[in-house]
C-alpha cells in the first residue's frame, strides 16, 4: 500500500518527458518574445505556420508572425504563463498539443514585479508542435478568448474584470 502511494505521488509530482520538453520550449519561445530576439523567436516556428487569432484573424507563414511581433509587440508587451494552466498532450506520429492561459502586460509592469499580474490582458492558446527528426517547431497557433484587464483569480471563470 505504501509503495503504491509513493509511486502515485512520484507520477503526479514529476511531469512526463513530453510535458517537460514542451514546457521548456514554451519558456524559450516566450523568453525570445519578451526580449524581442526575433531570430530566435522565428526559429521555433515552421515556415508554413498558420496563426489563428480571434481578433486578428488568420496569418499565414512564419515571417508574417515575426513581422507582427516586431511591429506590434516588441517593447510594448510582456507575456507570462498563468501557473498551473499549461497542459501537453501527445499527438501520435506528429508531436504534441500544448494548451494554456497567458497574461500580457507592459514591460514596465513585468520589470517591477517579475511577471504580469492579475488584471492584465488574458488569453487562451493552443500550439501544435511538430517533432521532425528531433527538432520541435510550432506549426499551428490558436490564440483566443482574449480579455483585457481580467482577473485570473478564479479559473476557469477568469473573465471577470477586477472590482466587479
Amino acid at each position: 500500500m505504501l509503495t503504491t502511494i509513493l509511486l502515485l505521488t512520484l507520477l503526479v509530482s514529476f511531469p512526463d518527458d513530453l510535458t517537460q520538453t514542451i514546457t521548456a520550449l514554451d519558456a524559450e519561445v516566450f523568453d525570445a518574445y519578451n526580449k524581442c530576439d526575433l531570430a530566435k523567436f522565428a526559429s521555433y516556428f515552421s515556415e508554413d505556420l498558420e496563426f489563428y487569432h480571434d481578433q486578428g484573424g488568420l496569418s499565414v507563414g512564419r515571417q508574417a508572425t515575426v513581422d507582427a511581433v516586431k511591429n506590434n509587440v516588441c517593447g510594448k508587451t510582456h507575456r507570462t504563463l498563468v501557473s498551473g494552466t499549461l497542459a501537453v498532450y501527445p499527438l501520435k506520429g506528429y508531436g504534441a498539443v500544448e494548451t494554456g492561459i497567458h497574461l500580457f502586460c507592459s514591460p514596465e509592469v513585468a520589470k517591477k514585479t517579475g511577471k504580469c499580474g492579475d488584471g492584465s490582458g488574458v488569453a487562451r492558446f493552443t500550439h501544435l508542435w511538430h517533432n521532425k527528426d528531433g527538432v520541435w517547431r510550432i506549426t499551428r497557433v490558436i490564440s483566443y478568448d482574449h480579455c483585457n484587464r481580467c482577473s485570473t483569480s478564479t479559473p476557469p471563470e477568469y473573465r471577470v474584470a477586477p472590482g466587479k
